[in-house]
């Protein structure tokens, strides 16, 4: 009889385990709240939030550490489906969705919800087209599969490119949202910032691979929705006796559309610099607006480091359910985001337009120091800055106007509770969900990089007989390398984060999913066209993005460059489709594979290699 390992003591316990940590959370933020009721001062509880949970999460990497090549890329292939279902949506759930989501739903009012439909939707096209067969696969990476099944190392060298496009671009966002949080509640320079919550993610993320990024992740994904729901939830509360913003806010809504009109009538707004917020298609055209839709979907069934946690569970029919699971725990915060922006643009209507200069909140001044508040086009730096800066505006009387206020999208959640006048502990529950859904995703993207570096490069085309000793000190080495060069990218300040999360999808669209689906798909689908594809789809991608955000190049028939896989996803499809019936069909070995891949039962087509 076989004794329990460690390992399978730590799986039968995650349910307590993970309940002590919840429960042991919820009593650190009563007791933070306790200690600005006695006087502590509010920077002191924003250190404590920021150190707390970077170092609890810093602790679960350490103490998940591991040496074993399965446990570092795959984790052992041992997550039950329920936790990698959590981990996925705290991987998936970046500072994207945490901090830009509602502020581009408070900016563009419907016409944000094409993020909500296209992020949603993607993940009924990661159930039904990839994740399982990938799974069965049984591969380590991405580029693992397109190797396989497209024999050779170019295929696997082009997925490589496509994975370090879109994951770079993926974690530069993710660190920027770390330097806007940490600049805020620890009150250093946003260049600073970005480092110290790069410490954070590399401590999670370096020492113990996939297996201490899925716990950790688990962990962190029960802060940030505890950290997401809770402020709307008294908002909610506040204004209507019931904590379920999620219903009330239908309200709100009625109540934003009437302020509109008076704003109107009372001169603080222009038809020209309102837009409604229920009114579609106010920003985006609605070609724009489905496309946009399209390509975040595609773009969700494509993005390498999304796709690697499903080689994580111990089946396909695990994988399967672990899709089931993120949708669940990932529409918690999707249904959250649209009343979040409701409920801070209400606040922001009643209380903040139409106030006098000298009379606006604190926190004008608070996000003005930091260059995410202008009034008047300068920085909301000091009351001074503001009457200096409106006294230029013709017709300003000493009354903000809505076109006088510019507020970052990006400061729309961390902000909420400070515009609603909240207690500041709730504004340091936030941060720390921020900083956990940055965190997370950033650990799966930077993992994704360094493993594709590692595993495909390294270990596959130029060292087979590396140890694995060697193999994970390479991808350590290479994480780190990474994780730099995207903090300084993300340093220049180089977009907003949606517009550079976009921006990913649409590469890892155009780059991966015709050969993923026609790969596992169709067995007519052959190296010559998979390669051929790649090439033109992503390059035809990456080209129109470069060129239209950086080369001053004209946007072709009107479309927005986070819509870019509309041009090169289809090229990639048609290229991919002629140049298979133009060449030889695939070995018949291949073809079996093919259908070993689709086939439900049997074990993984490609055994584990540990060596």
């Amino acid at each position: 009889m076989r004794l329990p390992s460690p390992e399978d003591t730590f799986l039968n316990n995650l349910g307590r385990i993970y309940g002590t940590y919840a429960g042991g959370f919820v009593a650190f933020v009563i007791l933070l709240a306790v200690l600005e009721q006695l006087g502590v001062p509010d920077r002191i509880i924003g250190y404590l939030f920021v150190f707390f949970t970077l170092a609890v999460y810093a602790g679960i990497g350490i103490v998940t550490r591991t040496v074993k090549v399965s446990e570092y890329y795959v984790a052992g292939r041992q997550v039950p489906a329920i936790y990698n279902g959590m981990a996925t949506a705290a991987d998936w759930m970046s500072g994207a969705s945490f901090v830009g989501l509602a502020g581009t739903l408070y900016a563009l009012g419907y016409d944000g919800l094409a993020y909500v439909l296209g992020w949603t939707g993607g993940f009924v096209l990661v159930a039904v087209l990839v994740a399982p067969y990938l799974r069965k696969f049984g591969a380590y990476t991405v580029p693992d599969f397109l190797a396989a099944r497209f024999g050779g190392n170019l295929a696997r060298l082009l997925g490589i490119v496509v994975l370090f496009a879109c994951s770079f671009t993926y974690v530069v966002a993710q660190i920027y949202s770390t330097g806007i949080i940490a600049s805020r509640f620890l009150g250093i320079p946003f260049e600073i910032a970005i480092y110290v919550g790069l410490a954070g993610i590399l401590l999670c993320s370096m020492l113990g691979g996939m297996r201490a990024v899925t716990w950790t992740q688990v962990a962190q994904y029960l802060v940030l929705i505890i950290a997401y729901m809770l402020p709307v939830a008294i908002l909610s509360a506040q204004k209507f006796g019931l904590p379920i913003a999620q219903i009330t806010y239908g309200a709100v809504l009625q109540e934003i559309t009437v302020l509109e009109q008076q704003l109107l009538a009372g001169g603080l707004a222009t038809a020209e610099t309102l837009k409604p917020h229920l009114a579609p298609f106010t920003s985006l055209d609605p070609f724009n607006f489905f496309a946009l839709i399209a390509c975040l979907m595609i773009g969700t069934a494509s993005l390498p480091h999304l796709l690697m946690r499903y080689f994580t569970t111990a089946s396909v029919r695990d994988a399967r359910r672990s899709v089931g699971w993120s949708l669940l725990f990932i529409f918690l915060l999707y249904v959250t985001a649209p009343a979040y922006a409701a409920f801070a643009k209400l606040e922001v209507y009643q209380n903040v337009i139409g106030a006098g200069l000298d009379a606006l909140p604190e926190w004008i001044y608070t996000y003005g120091r930091l260059g995410l508040v202008d009034i008047c086009g300068a920085h909301a730096a000091s009351v001074e800055a503001v009457q200096a800066a409106c006294a230029e505006v013709t017709g300003n009387q000493g009354i903000l106007r809505l076109p006088d206020l510019a507020i970052d999208r990006d400061v729309i959640v961390i902000a909420t509770p400070e515009i609603a006048g909240l207690p500041y502990v709730i504004a340091g529950l936030v941060a720390a969900g921020g900083l956990a859904a940055s965190i997370s995703t950033a650990d799966g993207l930077l993992l994704a990089l360094a493993n594709a570096l590692s595993h495909d490069v390294y270990y596959r085309m130029i060292d087979r007989r590396a140890p694995a000793s060697r193999r994970l000190l390479i991808a350590r080495l290479l994480l780190l390398g990474a994780a730099v060069l995207a903090a300084y990218v993300a340093s220049t300040r180089p977009a907003d984060i949606l517009s550079m999360v976009a921006w990913a999808f649409s590469l890892a669209a155009a780059g991966n999913f015709p050969v993923l689906v026609l790969g596992i798909w169709w067995r007519r689908c052959t190296s010559a066209g998979a390669i051929a594809g790649i090439i033109a789809g992503f390059g035809v991608t990456f080209y129109y993005l470069v060129m239209t955000q950086y080369g001053g190049m004209p946007e072709w028939y009107g479309v927005k460059n986070i819509s870019a896989a509309v041009f090169g996803l289809p090229i990639g499809f048609v290229v991919t489709i002629l140049v298979s019936l133009l060449t030889p069909a695939p070995s018949s070995e291949v073809q079996a594979l093919i259908d070993d891949i689709r086939r439900p039962s049997g074990g993984p087509v490609m055994r584990d290699r540990t060596a």
